[in-house]
This record gives structure tokens, C-alpha cells and sequence, in this order.
């Protein structure tokens, strides 16, 4: 398919955000977020961190799970730096966002910006929707939006946090709550890998979390505006993801495991 085209739909009310709120969800999703909370305060003992040290940081996307973890660090003000990459090219609705985090939580977030010069580069030397053209030209792309600004949001930190599902996608499957991060350097933390979709919107639903409204006009899985579109029905929650690419290409490089 031409990968520029994407589905479009009317504003409408997207199901799988508003889950039935039953006695049985709203149990588990407090016993979750207990957990996942614990998890949290033991890594930020263990690491050290603090309000000024930034030794535990939080990679937040924006996406449904990293905001149920933005509730989660900074309504209980734990010490863990929340920091974002701006890569330039995010929907609008992903801005407005940041804008009510930052009002909502009283704080203002750490955001990374790639190297103007590189990206300059980059679409001179291959246009500017060169990622529509190969694998390798899309990761290219990555590399010099996300993985550069990423390396320079972890340098000195010894852990991050990661909004990462195992169901997500094929490329998640068997993910660990830790694991260490060989491509950078450090501990990486997943609280929450065995979370349900319907578990996260759950979350949210009931703390009456912030999100972006793309959700609600069937986006799972939100990155860059010119690489997501909204799936149909049935399909897989990362299909909207460099959606002219397999399943087990679809990864722009911040959670790929070497070896």
C-alpha cells in the first residue's frame, strides 16, 4: 500500500479506552499499580535517586501505559526525572498533552531535541519522507531523531523506565519487569510487562489520568505523526506503526536488544 495514505475515521468513541469498569478489573488494576508503585520506590532506594540527581529517569512517550506511570512517579512525587524526546515530527494532540501534564502534575519535563544539524543532513541527503522508502532509511531516521536524543537523555543515569507491554507487539514478547540495557549501558526497568490493555485504560478511566485524544480516534500506539495511523478492527495494537513494514521490523531502535 502507499505508505503515506492512512485510515481515516471520524471523531468517534474508541471501545477499547473505556473498558467496563467491574469489581474484578478495578481489584486487579489496584493490586497492579500497588505493585508497580512498590517497584518504583524500590529501584529509586536502590539507585539512589533523588530530586536533583537524576540517577532513575522515566523515557515517557505520551502513550496510554506512560502515562498511567506519569500518575503513578509524579502524583506520589517520587524521585525519578521524567524526560520526553520531541523528535519534531509529533501530532499536535501529543503536544496538548505535554502541556496538561505539565499543568495537571505542577511540573515541567526534561524534553530532548535531536541534533538540528544531523536532521538537516538527513533530509537533504534523502528527502523529507525518505523513511517511506526502506527499513533501513526509516532507522536511519530514527537514529538521528530518537536514538541520538536518547543517548544524551541517559548519559549519566544508572536506570531507566520503559512503558513497554509485553503484548504489544512480537517484537516485546517474554519481556522482563528488569532487565539490563547492553546498548546503554544501564538497568531498565518495565513495570509494567504483564499489563493488559484494558488494564492500563482501567487505570486511567479510574484516576481520571490524562491522554492523548488520539486514542479515542483508534490509535493505539501513537510515535511520529507521519509514521501512525489508526488500525481497524481486529487488528493488532502496534498495527499502526510503520504500517508498510513487517511485524518484526517494527522498532525504531530504543528497545532493540543487541546480540
Amino acid at each position: 500500500m502507499n505508505a503515506s495514505v492512512s485510515i481515516l475515521r471520524p471523531a468517534a468513541s474508541n471501545p477499547a479506552t473505556r473498558p467496563e469498569l467491574t469489581a474484578a478489573l478495578r481489584a486487579t488494576v489496584g493490586a497492579r499499580a500497588a505493585a508497580a508503585l512498590a517497584l518504583l520506590r524500590e529501584a529509586a532506594a536502590e539507585f539512589g535517586a533523588n530530586a536533583t540527581n537524576g540517577a532513575l529517569a522515566f523515557a515517557n512517550s505520551f502513550g496510554a501505559e506512560d502515562m498511567v506511570l506519569t500518575d503513578l512517579i509524579l502524583s506520589h512525587e517520587l524521585p525519578i526525572t521524567v524526560f520526553s524526546l520531541d523528535t519534531g515530527r509529533l501530532p499536535a494532540e501529543t503536544y496538548t498533552l505535554i502541556g496538561e501534564v505539565e499543568r495537571r502534575y505542577g511540573t515541567k519535563l526534561e524534553i530532548y531535541f535531536p541534533d538540528a544539524g544531523a536532521v538537516e543532513q538527513f533530509v537533504r541527503s534523502h528527502g523529507i519522507n525518505a523513511f517511506y522508502d526502506s527499513v533501513e532509511l526509516r532507522k536511519a531516521c530514527c537514529g538521528v531523531r530518537k536514538m541520538e536524543p536518547l543517548r544524551r537523555a541517559l548519559a549519566g543515569r544508572k536506570a531507566w523506565i520503559t512503558g513497554l507491554r509485553a503484548a504489544q507487539s512480537v517484537t516485546r514478547a517474554g519481556l522482563p519487569v528488569r532487565e539490563f540495557d547492553a546498548a546503554n549501558g544501564l538497568e531498565k526497568l518495565n513495570p509494567l510487562s504483564s499489563w493488559t490493555e484494558a488494564e492500563v485504560w482501567a487505570y486511567i478511566r479510574i484516576n481520571e489520568v490524562p491522554y492523548n485524544a488520539l486514542h479515542d480516534q483508534f490509535y493505539p500506539s501513537i510515535g511520529c505523526a507521519p509514521c501512525t495511523r489508526a488500525i481497524a478492527v481486529g487488528e493488532d495494537v502496534r498495527a499502526g506503526r510503520w504500517w508498510w513494514e513487517n511485524p518484526e521490523t517494527k522498532e525504531c531502535g530504543l528497545h532493540v536488544k543487541e546480540g
